[in-house]
């Protein structure tokens, strides 16, 4: 009886050494799917980590480049406008400086005629002269020209025409001759020449 007991204890220790043995199996391997798990989870984290990263850079960059963008037509409508200006500026200068000038060209006339006249007092012509020279030099340093338009063409948008002319040496439609001069200053026209039209 002793005996049949003792392997009864004997059998059922073996039988909890068994079942343990197979808690701890079922646990370990519970436990490697739960790391296998953990870890799956883990990259799956990082890999969401990486494409926000990756998403937040793209986006930084987007901006940046619209950034740049707008920097560099900003800079192209400051220079467009700083140009615009300084041409405003040279045309509002000349308008002012021709409506100046062209008060004195009278007077300009009046000494370009004392200088053609005749006279028998050399010192009175040479300081007609002089004084002439001298305000030819004051317009050239204004940038003012006298057009060169006798021998040429006819255009009526620099010169005025008072009178026309018959004449078989000059061709058709020319300036024959130039009764006033006319100026300009940086190209534009501050006061018209009045012609003699040969042939029109």
């Amino acid at each position: 009886m002793n005996k049949k007991k003792g392997r009864r204890r004997k059998l059922s220790k073996e039988t909890e050494k068994d079942t343990e043995l197979e808690k701890e199996e079922n646990t370990s391997a519970e436990s490697e799917e739960t790391k296998a798990a953990d870890e799956t989870a883990e990259k799956a984290d990082e890999n969401a980590e990486d494409n926000k990263a990756e998403s937040e850079e793209d986006k930084l960059r987007k901006e940046l480049a619209d950034a740049k963008d707008k920097y560099l037509r900003l800079m192209a409508e400051y220079d467009n406008f700083r140009k615009r200006s300084a041409k405003e500026r040279l045309e509002l200068t000349d308008t002012a400086k021709g409506n100046v000038i062209n008060g004195f060209l009278p007077v300009f006339d009046n000494f370009e005629r004392a200088l053609g006249t005749e006279t028998q007092d050399t010192v009175y012509k040479q300081g007609v002269e002089m004084i002439f020279n001298q305000f030819g030099e004051a317009l050239k340093k204004l940038n003012v020209e006298v057009m060169d338009i006798l021998g040429k063409e006819f255009d009526p948008n620099i010169a005025t025409a008072v009178s026309t002319v018959d004449d078989p040496e000059l061709g058709e439609n020319v300036v024959a001759q130039v009764l006033q001069n006319g100026y300009t200053i940086g190209g534009k026209v501050i006061r018209h020449a009045m012609v003699i039209v040969a042939n029109p």
